[in-house]
């Protein structure tokens, strides 16, 4: 289950990049996507909270909202397969705001910001012919932090409301953002053929409606300690979407990059012994 809900949101770099050969805009992709996600779970009652959780559940899904946009930014810029490993930093970001916390760091953990750093140092610093854009790359990496900062602000919600709850006020919040961003740039459509209408459904299945109660059922079922392991395999689903789908080429710093941030995540979740342990985030929305 874990697996299935990586592999499910592996693939949002693919509809992105194919919403983009339909001339479909990211306001009008996104509004209907998360519109269409949120009047769902709400309507299937997962929006009840108290009114403290529910603001904090607004901040938070504020800062998932702003990550979101920062990567279908970057998406424009760069490869799918490159803006996934950018966004997969977030372990890093975790550790650096759990030393600001004051949260003792393990030495895996160590190891873990060593790898993810010198990973990103190498997409970054090496990027292939299809990455050169420096604006691209910096988007992905920041959206990244912030990512980082959802999965961290996001432990001790986690222990008060579902994982669906969550999802329906992020996608709530989403679908607001872009649609006023829609609005005031002249972006916001109703989409106008059954290619468009196909995207945004299955953005709305695949990323949205698999993904999360997957990754809902897999927590219940191993704990998420081992399904946020299990979930940094995202950006490998991501390549191989890239790979199959959009004709992207794979690349040696791609490779190495990757393969140095994915440990770097899983180090980042390796807990030989009972610590003061970071939050542990969900795959992305």
């Amino acid at each position: 289950m874990a697996l299935l809900s990586a592999a499910a949101s592996g693939t949002l770099g693919l509809w992105g990049k194919l919403a983009m050969t339909l001339q479909l805009t990211t306001p009008t992709l996104l509004s209907w996507r998360f519109g269409l996600a949120a009047l769902l779970l709400f309507a299937l009652g997962f929006g009840r909270l108290s009114l403290r959780t529910r603001v904090e559940l607004l901040l938070l899904s504020a800062i998932y909202t702003a990550s979101t946009v920062l990567y279908f930014m970057a998406l424009a810029r760069i490869s799918a397969s490159t803006a996934a490993l950018l966004v997969y930093i977030a372990p890093a970001f975790v550790i650096l705001y759990g030393v600001l916390a004051r949260v003792r760091l393990s030495r895996w953990q160590m190891g873990a910001l060593l790898c993810t750093l010198t990973g990103l140092g190498v997409v970054v610093g090496l990027p292939s012919a299809a990455d050169r854009d420096l604006t691209g790359l910096l988007l992905g990496g920041i959206s990244g932090g912030l990512y980082g900062g959802y999965m961290f602000a996001s432990g001790r919600l986690a222990r008060t409301a579902s994982p669906l709850t969550v999802a329906a006020h992020l996608s709530l919040v989403c679908a607001a953002t872009f649609a006023v961003l829609g609005g005031v740039t002249a972006q916001l459509v109703v989409p106008n053929s059954p290619a468009q209408w196909g995207i945004i459904l299955a953005m709305l299945l695949i990323p949205t409606l698999v993904a999360l109660p997957a990754l809902s059922e897999a927590v219940r079922r191993i704990g998420p300690a081992r399904v946020s392991l299990l979930a940094t395999t995202d950006p490998l689903w991501a390549t191989l979407c890239a790979l199959l789908f959009l004709g992207e080429q794979l690349h040696f710093t791609q490779m190495v990059g990757g393969a140095l941030i994915l440990a770097g995540a899983a180090f980042a979740q390796w807990m030989p012994k009972p610590v003061s342990a970071l939050p542990v985030g969900a795959a992305r929305v």
